[in-house]
């Protein structure tokens, strides 16, 4: 009888298995705006993008590019970087970009009579100097465990984010990390993973950030892991605002960072 039973409930569930759209209120639209200028160690950084976007609703498929701003970096000296739409794409290119550590950029935008700000300092970044691989004993068997090390400056108080990426997750792993305990230390970034294997790819980077980015990050980065709250009808608890301002509406802020670094990377091969 509970064997039926059992058949019986697996049939009901299975047959229950139908989409439903359920009516969600969409808010206004909100321009969305990614502008990490990153230089990379041992390149001029020179070619630099801009990304913006539009917040769709929930069940778009498609997430709408913004055309036809004026995007524009300026530096302390006021040399002008103009950003040039690559067209219909929402992507603002710069080929003649000068990054210098601790030069003060502003970002300039203008759309839809709207004109927004942001002002940041470009960082410094320490370079990823070892990779170091263990096994340890996990719950469910041997795991994998990779560092990446680099040495921080003693003499600042320093921010980082350590970006992960295996090609097998969906996405990279961040984390951000403060040198608060670590001050004139080694410090590393440890990416861990059961399914980790013998021949798997890594990649691994490392920025030096401001604190306020730090903050902002690891914001975005608790809502990003917690999804929520595991539930999909759940509301984020507060809209997270970066530090680019509407200068004609503040109260129509983006979302986004204007945020500049040095970016050190390295890929490594599992033993």
């Amino acid at each position: 009888m509970k064997n039926i039973i059992y058949i019986l409930a697996i049939v009901f569930f299975a047959s229950c298995e139908t989409k439903v759209d359920i009516p969600l209120d969409t808010a206004n639209p909100k321009l969305v705006i990614d502008a990490n200028i990153l230089w990379q160690k041992g390149t001029s950084g020179s070619t630099q993008k801009i990304k913006l976007t539009i917040t769709t609703d929930y069940y778009s498929s498609t997430i709408p590019v913004v055309s036809g701003a004026t995007v524009t970096v300026t530096n302390s000296a006021n040399t002008v970087f103009v950003f040039t739409e690559t067209p219909n794409t929402g992507e603002y290119v710069c080929t003649n970009f000068v990054p210098v550590i601790n030069e003060n950029y502003t970002l300039n935008i203008q759309h839809a009579g709207q004109f927004y700000t942001a002002t940041e300092k470009l960082l410094a970044t320490p370079s990823i100097n070892s990779v170091e691989q263990n096994t340890v004993q996990g719950f469910g068997g041997n795991v994998i465990q990779v560092k990446f090390f680099f040495q921080d400056n003693g003499a600042e108080v320093n921010n980082y984010l350590i970006g992960i990426k295996n090609p097998t997750d969906i996405a990279p792993k961040y984390r951000a990390q403060k040198d608060e305990f670590f001050n004139g230390n080694q410090m590393f970034g440890l990416y861990s993973n059961i399914v980790l294997k013998s021949g798997d790819e890594l990649f691994f980077s490392l920025q030096g950030i401001s604190l306020r980015y730090h903050n902002y990050m690891s914001k975005l980065i608790n809502i990003s892991a917690s999804g929520s709250g595991g539930s999909p009808f759940s509301t984020p608890p507060a809209t997270l605002r970066g530090n680019i301002v509407n200068q004609t509406d503040e109260s129509n802020y983006p979302l986004g960072y204007f945020h500049l670094s040095e970016i050190d990377t390295r890929n490594y091969i599992v033993n």
